[in-house]
């Protein structure tokens, strides 16, 4: 192994579920250069976005924190700077940090300029706090307030901008770069017009939890989205293949994965932050050449959002802060034990927007084990599924007395839990009126442009 400090590179879409590639099993959707980096990688089988919606999981990447911890558990507020940052530690250990795409964790208007103080650490920047409109997308570059806008479909001009920082960073120093892309996230029907050609509705299959009320749009979503994955793939390809131009593809920690996933019509839902294998289920991909070789293997720990920042610390042999809450499975990655339980916390502080009570949201806490998911509500014992024999979560054992113990080991576990973070599981409006933040008639918090 190379005694320089590898770089460092996080790769992520937005609302990406790991169901959909086709390492994953999938072949429907056309995903060969994300295949063949997972033939090359350590493919995390069963990682989690334990807070499944966006902000609070972006928030718990930069932090390493858990979301009642770094008080994001919702969208559009502001993270604030109690905690030492991913940037930050990378920083400390010598890297150079850079940030490019979106950011959705600065809650002062999604159009708005963000001052280097509201960054986290990272020194290069070309950001947007959040759009969704990626064929007029729009960022700010460096410590110019000055809107400027990226050419073309976002995520490939963002990808050429990765590509350029790698060139450009060959010298002493290592560097840390997060390129965070939009899509696949909604509106679906936006990605090139070559990568929509390859998808029609008439031709995509279901999942079978999706219920036929919902058939006719979750086909249309599903084309859609599979357009954006495409074009995502493709994106992938360019930006591995400047790293082995460059000559540095060995010694590069190259990380792919999302926020959370995607209901996409499965149990009759759409979007995320539900307990439901579609929303909280992401890709993991982690490619090490120097510390791993090139032979993909799977591992099947329960990695979390907030065990990305420790890992990554860990794997580069750099202090982690003290205010990380996360797990460094860094050495379970070398091929020792798994620091963790077995399980994953689930957790829905405050439901919201897609998820709001008067459409049937509700605050809840579970676990995802490696064969079970388990949730609890405010009002008791919620969903049970054994993912083993019931991969589509059809049958909610909740009620079955032949699971009843089972039941009451996952409850008291997830208790357990609980207690030692300190999460007194409390209604949704305790957590707003603790962080002073005001809501909406959906639970949303207002933001601007």
């Amino acid at each position: 192994m190379s005694a320089r400090k590898p770089n460092v590179i996080l790769v992520f879409g937005d609302q990406w579920r790991a169901q959909d590639t086709g390492y994953a099993g999938n072949p429907q959707v056309r995903t060969p250069h994300l295949d063949r980096f997972a033939a090359d990688s350590v493919n995390a089988t069963h990682a989690v976005s334990g807070c499944s919606v966006c902000s609070p999981a972006r928030a718990s990447l930069l932090t390493g924190q858990y979301p009642l911890t770094h008080g994001i558990f919702v969208n559009d507020v502001c993270l604030q700077n109690g905690a030492t940052s991913m940037a930050q530690a990378f920083k400390e250990g010598g890297y150079d940090t850079a940030y490019i795409g979106k950011w959705h964790i600065d809650g002062h208007g999604r159009s708005n300029y963000i001052p280097p103080e509201r960054r986290q650490g990272f020194e290069y920047w070309k950001v947007l706090e959040c759009t969704h409109s990626y064929n007029e997308s729009y960022y700010y570059a460096g410590d110019s307030d000055e809107k400027l806008e990226w050419e073309t479909y976002d995520a490939e001009a963002q990808t050429k901008d990765a590509q350029q920082y790698i060139r450009d960073h060959q010298g002493d120093d290592p560097f840390l770069m997060v390129l965070s892309w939009g899509p696949p996230h909604a509106p679906y029907e936006t990605a090139p017009a070559k990568y929509r050609a390859q998808y029609r509705r008439e031709d995509i299959e279901l999942r079978r939890n999706v219920p036929p009320e919902k058939a006719a749009d979750a086909a249309e979503w599903i084309a859609g989205y599979y357009a954006h994955c495409t074009a995502l793939d493709d994106c992938m390809a360019d930006l591995l293949q400047t790293l082995e131009d460059q000559g540095i593809d060995d010694n590069t920690i190259v990380l792919f994965f999302s926020d959370h996933g995607d209901m996409l019509g499965s149990q009759g839902w759409d979007k995320k932050q539900k307990p439901w294998e579609e929303s909280i289920r992401v890709p993991f991909l982690l490619r090490y050449p120097a510390l791993f070789g090139r032979e993909g293997r799977q591992v099947d720990a329960r990695i979390d959002i907030p065990d990305i920042m420790p890992t990554l610390l860990g794997l580069c042999q750099l202090n982690i802060p003290a205010s990380v809450e996360g797990l460094d499975f860094s050495g379970y990655l070398r091929g020792g034990d798994d620091p963790s339980d077995g399980a994953a916390l689930l957790s829905c502080p405050h439901p919201f927007g897609q998820w709001h009570r008067q459409i049937g949201g509700r605050e809840y806490r579970g676990l995802r084990t490696k064969r079970y998911t388990y949730a609890r509500s405010l009002q008791g014992p919620w969903l049970l599924y054994d993912n083993e024999r019931d991969p589509y979560q059809l049958e909610n054992l909740v009620d079955n007395s032949d699971a009843a113990d089972l039941l009451k080991e996952l409850d008291q576990r997830l208790s357990t839990r609980l207690a030692l973070m300190g999460d007194e599981f409390l209604p949704g409006d305790d957590y707003l009126q603790q962080w002073g933040y005001e809501v909406d008639e959906k639970g949303t918090v207002p933001y601007g442009n």
